[in-house]
């Protein structure tokens, strides 16, 4: 098969013939369709020191993706060949504490699909049963399903706490932020503001239902409150960017009994005012992924059942490339201009 493989740190990727991989008797062999460029796939074709702390080599990155079934081992049972599937990326092991809790999400032996174990940037790919999604709807196409992963993210983030009512702050309109937009909206959000620094996602954030998109290299958010005309701060946020001065100024700007969900993975230290998140009894939740699997239940559900919520996260998606083509698609992603980035791997 063709895959993008990572062989060392000092190497980049390389498109190269690999072996098919062989199919455990409770795994699910994928015949990949398409497949989401991630920032952790940046770090992975950049071999960086973030890279080397998570990931194991040789490698095949690529954990965002939708394929249909080819093959299942003898053991699995409810999986049909020639479904179609996305797949939960973290491999957890069942048997720690939160395993058999039922918190999955928090595994703490988990192992990552293409990252430490090989991914889906290559024709086929091979996950355990209790991982794959099964696209029972029509409407989600191949580009849809591929951005389950990352959709997912935004919806465990966006509905960690009540949204009905609220005034929501969204800081950094990546694709994920830009998800988490959609999803505010679609569950009653009263106003959202979304920050960032690129024009072009700005302009995707209002498309995506914003009610002020707020570009913090030039404006302040105190004075996106004055506009709004809100007399008190906000009660949700979510940190979606990981920038170091995103956290403090989000802090400044909440209510009394604010809630905040932390999805961006600042690259240092970050400094906050502890002072104010006492004093105003904030709440700093951190969000890391999926939850296994209500947050897969809610985005089908959401999807199957708001038509114009499906149409929006599918605008998401702005780059398309024929896997082929890999080094324009990975230069696209990033540029950090656009939305999601999605390969194409039936050209072979």
């Amino acid at each position: 098969m063709k895959a993008l493989y990572k062989s060392a740190w000092d190497a980049g990727l390389e498109l190269v013939d690999l072996p098919e991989p062989e199919t455990g008797a409770h795994e699910v062999k994928i015949r990949v369709m398409t497949a989401g460029i991630c920032g952790t796939d940046l770090h992975l074709l950049d071999g960086d020191a973030a890279a080397r702390a998570m990931a194991t080599l040789p490698l095949v990155p690529g954990h965002e993706f939708y394929g249909e079934v080819v093959e299942t081992g003898y053991l699995v049972r409810t999986v049909q060949v020639g479904e179609r599937v996305s797949g939960e990326g973290h491999v957890v092991c069942g048997m720690c504490r939160n395993c058999r809790a039922g918190r999955r999400q928090m595994c703490i032996n988990s192992v990552s699909v293409g990252v430490q174990r090989d991914g889906a940037f290559a024709e086929y790919v091979v996950i355990p049963e209790t991982n794959v999604w099964v696209h029972r709807d029509p409407a989600v196409t191949p580009e849809l399903g591929a951005i389950f992963d990352p959709f997912g993210n935004a919806v465990h983030t966006a509905l960690s706490f009540p949204l009905v009512g609220e005034d929501v702050l969204i800081t950094g309109a990546g694709p994920i932020g830009l998800m988490a937009v959609a999803v505010a909206r679609h569950a009653g959000a009263r106003r959202i503001v979304v920050t960032d620094v690129s024009p072009q996602r700005l302009e995707l954030a209002r498309g995506m239902g914003a009610d002020l998109a707020v570009d913090v290299s030039s404006r302040r958010i105190g004075e996106a409150q004055r506009d709004l005309g809100m007399v008190e701060g906000f009660d949700v946020g979510m940190e979606m960017s990981g920038h170091p001065g995103a956290l403090q100024e989000m802090v400044e700007n909440m209510n009394h009994g604010g809630r905040i969900a932390l999805l961006g993975l600042p690259a240092g230290p970050l400094e906050i005012g502890w002072h104010k998140v006492v004093t105003h009894m904030l709440t700093l939740k951190g969000i890391y992924g999926r939850e296994m699997f209500e947050t897969w239940y809610a985005m089908s559900a959401m999807l199957q059942s708001n038509p114009r919520l499906r149409q929006a996260i599918s605008s998401v998606v702005t780059d398309r490339f024929p896997a082929t083509e890999w080094e324009a698609a990975f230069a696209a992603a990033r540029s950090a201009h656009g939305g999601k980035v999605v390969m194409d791997w039936t050209v072979f």
